[in-house]
This record gives C-alpha cells, structure tokens and sequence, in this order.
C-alpha cells in the first residue's frame, strides 16, 4: 500500500474534524469601537484643556505642536498605554517596502536607586532613531550610511496592539534619512495633502467661500482577499513565500456558475469576519461591509471614508489584522493579487473625493451640476488629471503581482480613462455648449412590478466595474490598486495631478475674472475650454472590449500593459511635473523611487524563479518520473498478457510522461541560464526588462508543463494541495 503523503492527510484529517473556533470578544460595536486608540475623546479627558486646543489645531490645522506640550501629551499618552496592559512603545511607519516597520522600546527606565521608572518624554515621541541602512533608498542612503529618523505624525491617532500577554503603545510616524530626504511613503502623502489642500481652497476663494480653511482626500479602500486552510497553505512553499502559486491545474470548478460572489459565508469565514472586526473596531477602523467575492474562497471587507492619511495607515492595519487573525483561526489569508491562475484576482477600490473642513463633499454635483460651478471645476481637474497625469497613476499601481491581474476581464486595463455615465458627460457636452444639462439629469424610479412595494428611486449613474476610475455619484473609485499594496502611493499620486490640474484651472480662471468678470461667468468661459481638451479621457462602455484598446489609441490615451513598461516613464516630464510642481518629492526622491520600485519588481519575480526551479526539481520531477516509470512497467506488464488495447493506453499515458518530463527537465534548465544572466545585469531597467522578457515566458511554459503532470499522475502521489483543495475546502 503507498504511503500517504501529507497532502493527503491533511485533507483526510479536514474532512474529519471542524476543530474548535476561538472565543473572541462579542461586545456591541458602539463599546468597541474607538477603545485602543489615543482618540481626541481620550485626549480632551487626559489633556490640560489649552494642550488639547493646541493639539486639535494641529490635527486640524497643521499647526506644529511645541516641545512643552509635546512633553504634556507624551505623558498622557504613556499613562493611558500602561493602564491599559503596555510596556513597551514604537514609532510605526511605512517605509519604501510596501509594508510597515516598527522598533520597540520599553517605557522602563532605570534610576540611580537601582529602581526603575516608566518614562517617555515628548522628545522621544517627537523623533526615534531606526537603522536607515537596511531599507529601501534608491540610493539615498549606502550600506555604511545607518542614520535614519522617525517623526510623529500628530494627524493619526497613536493606538495599542496586543500581542500575548502584553501590549504595545503604537506612535504613526514618517521616515527620514540624516539629510532629510523621504524614505517613506508617508512624507509624500502628507506633503500631496496640503498641495491639493492648497489649490481647492484657491478654487474656494475665487468662488467666494471664505468659511473653509482646509481641503483633504478622503479615501474609503476596499479590500479583496482570500481564505484558504492553513495547513494545507503550510504545505505550499509557493503560497509562503511568493504569495501565489506557480503551478496548480485549474480546478474542475471554478466561478463560472457565479455561486460564491454574494453567497451565504461559511460559518468559519463568519466567524473569523466577526472577530477581525472587533479588532478593528476598536482601532477605530470604521469597517462596514463583509461579503464573499467573485472567485471561490474570496471575500471582501470595505470601510467607511476617512481622511486619506489616516486611511492609509487604517488599511495597513486591516492587512495586518486580517492575517493575524486569519492564523488563529486555522486559515491562511491571502493578499497577493492573483493567489491562483484562472480565477478572479484580488485588488482594493480606492474611493476617492475631497471634503473641506466644514464636511461638505466638493464631487457632490447636487442638484443641478450645470449650475455647480464648483463641481464644475473640480470635475473638470478630475478629468484632466487622469488625461495628461495618467502615467503618474499608472506607476502608483505598479508592481509585479498586480501585472497578473491589471488588463484581464476581471480587473480595469491598464489603460486609464474616466467613466461618468451618460448622463453626467451629456450634462458636461450641453455645459460646453452653454446650455444647463436638465434633459439629461433626470434620477426617477422604477417600479418593481410587485403590490406591496413602492418605486424605487434610480440614482443619476449606473456603475462601471470595467472602468479603471469611474464616478459613483460623489467620488471617483480608481479600481487599479492591487490588494496586497499600500494604497499610499496610488493617493499620493492622485493628489498631486489633482493639485496640478487645480493650478492650471485656477490660474486660467483668475486670469478671467481679471477684466470684471464674475466667477460663474469667468467658469463660464474657462471650463469648457477644459472639457473639450479632456473628454477624450471619458469612456462609459465596456473597458473590456478588445476593441476599446484600439479606439483608446486613436484617442492617444496611454497603454502602459506591465510594470516595466510604465516604470520606464518615471522621468518623462509630465511625471516630475506631477510630483516636483508643489513639493510632494524632491528630484533625488523621485527618481531613487523609480530604482526602488524597479529593484523590488527583480526581487519579487526572481523569487518566483527559484520557487519555481526548487519545486519543479525537488517535488514535481520526482513524482513524474516515478510515474513515468510505473506507466511503461505497466506497459510492458499488459503486452505480456496480451492485452494489446490497454498496453496501447498505457503506453499512450507513458508517452505523454515521457514528453512533459523532458520538456520540464530542459525548461528547468534554461531557466538556471537565464537567470544567471538576469543577475549578470546591474542597470535596473534593463535587468526588469530580462525579466520580464525571459524569465516570466519561460516560467509560464514551465507552469504548464507542471500543470498536464498534475492531471496525468496518481493523485495520491500529487505532493502539492490541489486548486480544489484550497478552494473549495
């Protein structure tokens, strides 16, 4: 009898036991939420009431807070972390990794008494000191060169995390190098919030409004990912270290009868969704909406809208609560963007508007648009953005798994246009004309052909899933972000080619008014200039169609199909414009981000090419000469019983072995070659170029190798978790 390898015991041993879920907490939201977050409620209770004015005005005004209160608010702040279980404190931030790092202090201090103290100044909660060294700098930083600086960020709430027995006080910061420059993605995005902020109270003004003092992004980021067994993920090496597989033959079911996307949630999955949001809920992260996803084993969680930074670093924490808590349960989360070929991939919907400090939502268009002109002209920035800025967004979406996923019908092209509904582009085209857009905005009802209820009111846009950045009423939804990256880089981006696209239409506009003009008279005159030049970007069919991306070039839109390809553009001057104009990067910063982004996209993908060669020797090799070697035993077996009919089968199915067997031992081969060449290259373009160009083909065509094995040979001795395995478990 043959020996069960793992694979097959774990899955006997699933189908066997439900296991036991751990008890979480099942308090009412109102009493979670908020709890482990140094929150302005804490701070007005635990603050002299002048520091906690001054600290709001930072929080609201940017206003610097000084090294006093900085004293007076570290101690509250330590205070309420040690009373709540801490002994320890971080500065959290977001270095040029895609992730978050972090380097523990205890508050523990010792005296000359022998004794200890707990102690934490504003000194250290103003400024830390991490190795710069070792992590990304495109440059800015040598090996040699270990100097690095973390700066609070008084905008986002220090909050606690548990971990065994014991808590950690958490401080959000920015990173910087010992001669000041970014190292982070925080910087950039803060820096992309006060431009933006700049320009659309310049817009404000010039139409009169004087109340407001503040403009920020706010971001409401959807976040896909998967669930599967984790000890049958603990048998995959490809899904722990790559995050995906790179071989696994499609399961004989997949989405194609569209049975999961909104199904009923497995009691597991629920009870796993319950907990991650208690967890967030108490880190004040305003998670809504739970669901199952299109692919089997994919689900979805969205948030509430929050101000861009803030949602940023809420997201970070949604990806690390979703593993954490995943683990605890006996699954595995999976964030990459395509975990699995031939089903939907996972990315994150970064709903995207602008609000002034008084909470009005400045892509609202209100009742009347036409007669909007503020909307007008930030729809019209919009709209320019996305057309003269696209390659800027492009590149805030870059990397090498979200180019699995970008531009197959399951995710926007590459290709970056703007859906607004035919309704609201007749409304923009009767707007350029100088007419009002009344025959076009009509919202109305439908009836659902049923006595008992009432018509149901037909908001003025339908929804687009094929557009890569399409309007859903009162914000843009930019759907190319994968689920695995920040979302930072995406926002910073979009900020910065808003507040270009702002400049430009304010400076226009003010040149108008100049001569007496009032400000609706001057839009009058300016936007449709805008319009006209921009509406090339607007496009409210089927993303999808092979055809669009012939009429996309005929309108000279941008094609950018992969990484490399955009990566290449980083120095174009449209690109530098976006990010130098208003000071997001400096030049040095900007173009170490493009090694960077460059270096991590080789790293990433030679990764997956030893994966790849390692499993194919050590795991697929073995198994499919064995059974190359059973199946012409047999072959010659059944010739000598003379019987001809199956000894053909047989050596039908040794034939087949034989083919696929050597095919993969030369592959494997070629694939040793080719990446010894790629390592053989220093310039960054050029060896993500080799990759892209020779090393992924090849290892596709390796993957299918692999992927006929897996169907041939006995499925007992398959040593890999099958497709079905994993997602249907």
């Amino acid at each position: 009898m043959t020996k069960s390898i793992p694979r097959v015991s774990v899955k006997a041993f699933i189908a066997q036991t439900n296991g036991t879920l751990p008890e979480g907490e099942n308090l009412p939201p109102a009493e979670l939420f908020g709890r482990d977050i140094f929150s302005l409620n804490v701070m007005r209770q635990r603050l002299p009431k002048s520091v906690y004015e001054r600290l709001l005005a930072t929080t609201e005004s940017d206003v610097p807070i000084s090294p006093a209160d900085a004293d007076v608010i570290a101690s509250a702040m330590k205070d309420w972390a040690i009373e709540r279980g801490a002994t320890h404190f971080t500065h959290w931030f977001q270095p040029l990794t895609g992730l978050t790092a972090e380097k523990h202090d205890a508050f523990l201090t010792p005296t000359p008494q022998g004794d200890i103290i707990n102690e934490f100044s504003g000194k250290l909660l103003i400024k830390g000191e991490p190795d710069a060294s070792s992590f990304p700098s495109g440059g800015i930083r040598s090996t040699f060169e270990a100097r690095g600086y973390t700066a609070w960020d008084p905008t986002s709430p220090a909050f606690l995390l548990k971990s065994g027995a014991g808590r950690t006080l958490y401080v959000p910061s920015i990173f910087l190098s010992h001669t000041g420059e970014a190292l982070d993605a925080k910087t950039p995005l803060l820096r992309s919030q006060e431009a933006v902020s700049r320009q659309a109270i310049r817009v404000l003004r010039f139409f009169g409004d004087t109340a407001p003092t503040r403009v920020r992004a706010m971001v409401g980021p959807e976040q896909e990912y998967f669930l599967v067994d984790r000890r049958l993920y603990s048998l995959r090496p490809d899904l722990i270290m790559a995050g995906r597989t790179v071989f696994g033959a499609p399961a004989a079911k997949g989405q194609e009868l569209e049975d999961h996307y909104f199904g009923a949630i497995k009691p597991r999955c629920l009870a796993f969704m319950h907990e991650a949001e208690n967890r967030l809920w108490a880190l004040g992260i305003p998670a809504r909406t739970r669901h199952n996803e299109v692919a089997p084993a994919q689900f979805e969680l969205a948030p509430l809208y929050e101000q861009v930074n803030i949602a940023v670093d809420h997201n970070m924490l949604v990806l690390k609560i979703l593993r954490d808590t995943a683990a605890e349960f006996g699954l595995a989360c999976l964030l990459h963007e395509k975990p699995f070929a031939g089903v939907n991939g996972s990315g994150k919907h970064n709903n995207w508007s602008l609000s002034d400090d008084l909470g009005n939502n400045l892509v609202e268009p209100g009742p009347e648009p036409w007669a909007n002109g503020r909307f007008m002209v930030f729809l019209a920035a919009v709209l320019r953005a996305v057309h003269i800025y696209s390659i800027p967004l492009r590149i805030g979406v870059t990397g090498a798994g979200n180019d699995f996923r970008l531009g197959a019908n399951e995710a926007p092209p590459a290709i970056l246009s703007v859906f607004l509904g035919e309704q609201l582009t007749d409304v923009v085209k009767a707007y350029c004309e100088g007419r009002d857009g009344a025959d076009a905005w009509r919202s109305g009802s439908m009836a659902p052909g049923v006595s008992a209820m009432a018509p149901l009111a037909r908001d003025i846009t339908d929804r687009n899933r094929t557009s890569p950045f399409a309007f859903t009423g009162n914000k843009f939804e930019f759907r190319a972000v994968g689920s695995s990256q920040s979302i930072a880089p995406a926002n910073i981006a979009l900020n910065a080619a808003v507040a270009c696209a702002l400049d430009d239409i304010s400076a226009e506009l003010e040149r108008a008014a100049s001569g007496g003009k009032d400000p609706s008279q001057a839009a009058r005159e300016v936007l449709p200039k805008f319009f006209e030049k921009h509406l090339p970007v607007v496009f409210n069919d089927n993303n999808y169609d092979p055809a669009w991306e012939i009429e996309a070039e005929r309108r000279g839109l941008w094609n950018l199909k992969d990484s490399v390809e955009a990566l290449a553009h980083f120095t174009d001057p449209e690109v530098k414009d976006v990010y130098l104009r208003h000071g997001v990067l400096t030049e040095r910063e900007l173009t170490a981000r493009q090694d960077i982004l460059l270096e991590n996209y080789i790293k990433v993908c030679l990764v997956e090419c030893r994966l790849v060669r390692s499993l194919g020797r050590s795991a697929i090799l073995p198994v499919a000469f064995d059974s190359l070697k059973k199946a012409s035993d047999l072959v010659v077996s059944l010739k000598n019983s003379g019987v001809a009919g199956a000894a053909d089968a047989a050596s039908g199915l040794a034939s087949e072995l034989a083919r696929l067997s050597g095919a993969l031992y030369a592959d494997l081969g070629e694939l040793d070659s080719q990446e010894a060449k790629v390592e053989g290259i220093h310039e960054p373009l050029a060896a993500a170029k080799a990759v892209r160009d020779a090393l992924l083909p090849l290892m596709l065509r390796i993957r299918s190798h692999v992927d006929a094995v897996e169907l041939l040979v006995d499925d007992n001795r398959w040593p890999l978790p099958k497709y079905w395995e994993l997602l249907w478990q």
